[in-house]
C-alpha cells in the first residue's frame, strides 16, 4: 500500500452493519444469562459457550481492524495515528474486560448459582458499555477518514479478512445472527447487495435450517418464559 491509488473513497456502511451486529448480540446475551435457571449447570453451559464465541467474534473484528483498517490508514496519512491509536487502545480495553469474563465463566458453567450469574452479568455489563462507546467512537472518528482516505479496493480487503476468519462449520450461524440485526428491509437489501444468487438459495434451502436449529438450542421455550 505504498502508492496512492488514483481513485480514493469507499463505502463503509458494510461496518454500520457488523457494528449494529455487536451491539444486538451484546445486548440479547443479557437476558440469555438471566434465563439460566439455578443449579441447571447444562443450561449454563450453552449460555457460556455462545458467550464465548461472540467474544471470539468481536476479538477477531478488532484484530482485523488493527491490523488492516488502522495499518492502511496510518500508512496513507500518518496523521491519522492519533485516531487509530485511539482504536486499538479501545480495543486493548475491551479485549482486558472479555478475559475477566472468560475468567468468571467455569463457575457459572460449574455451578449457575445466583452469585455466579451475577458475576457473569456484571462481567458482560462492562465489556457492552464500554463497547457501546468504542464502536460509536470509531463511526465517528475512524470510519469518515477511512471513507475519503482509502480506496474501495482497500477497504474490501478487510471484509476479505473478516469472512476467511469465520469458522467454515459456523458461517450459515454467524450469517443468521447478521440477518436477525437487521430489519427486514435491510436484510433484504443486504442479501441482494452481498451474496449472489447461489448463495443466497444455499443459505435458504441449507443454511436458514443451521441458524434455525442452533437458535431452538440457544433459546429454548423454557428460557423464554
Amino acid at each position: 500500500m505504498n502508492d496512492t491509488p488514483t481513485s480514493l473513497g469507499c463505502d463503509t456502511a458494510d461496518m454500520l452493519v457488523v457494528h449494529n451486529l455487536f451491539r444486538h448480540l451484546f445486548t440479547q446475551a443479557r437476558p440469555l444469562i438471566r434465563g439460566v435457571p439455578d443449579a441447571d449447570a447444562t443450561r449454563a453451559k450453552v449460555v457460556a459457550e455462545h458467550l464465548r464465541e461472540i467474544t471470539e467474534a468481536l476479538h477477531n473484528h478488532h484484530a482485523i481492524e488493527d491490523e488492516v483498517l488502522g495499518d492502511a490508514l496510518v500508512t496513507r496519512v500518518p496523521a491519522c495515528a492519533l485516531h487509530v491509536d485511539q482504536m486499538r487502545a479501545q480495543h486493548a480495553v475491551v479485549a482486558a474486560l472479555t478475559e475477566e469474563l472468560e475468567e468468571v465463566l467455569p463457575e457459572f458453567e460449574a455451578t449457575a448459582s445466583p452469585a455466579a450469574r451475577q458475576t457473569v452479568l456484571a462481567a458482560l455489563d462492562s465489556i457492552r458499555t464500554t463497547l457501546v462507546l468504542h464502536l460509536g467512537a470509531e463511526e465517528d472518528d475512524i470510519l469518515p477518514l477511512a471513507s475519503v482516505m482509502l480506496s474501495q479496493a482497500e477497504w474490501d480487503r478487510i471484509g476479505e479478512a473478516a469472512r476467511s476468519a469465520l469458522p467454515r462449520d459456523r458461517m450459515f450461524v454467524r450469517l443468521g445472527w447478521l440477518l436477525v440485526s437487521m430489519s427486514p428491509a435491510e436484510r433484504e437489501a443486504w442479501l441482494r447487495k452481498n451474496l449472489p444468487l447461489p448463495a443466497r438459495l444455499a443459505y435458504k434451502t441449507v443454511g436458514h435450517r443451521q441458524f434455525e436449529a442452533d437458535q431452538r438450542r440457544l433459546f429454548p421455550p423454557a428460557a423464554l418464559t
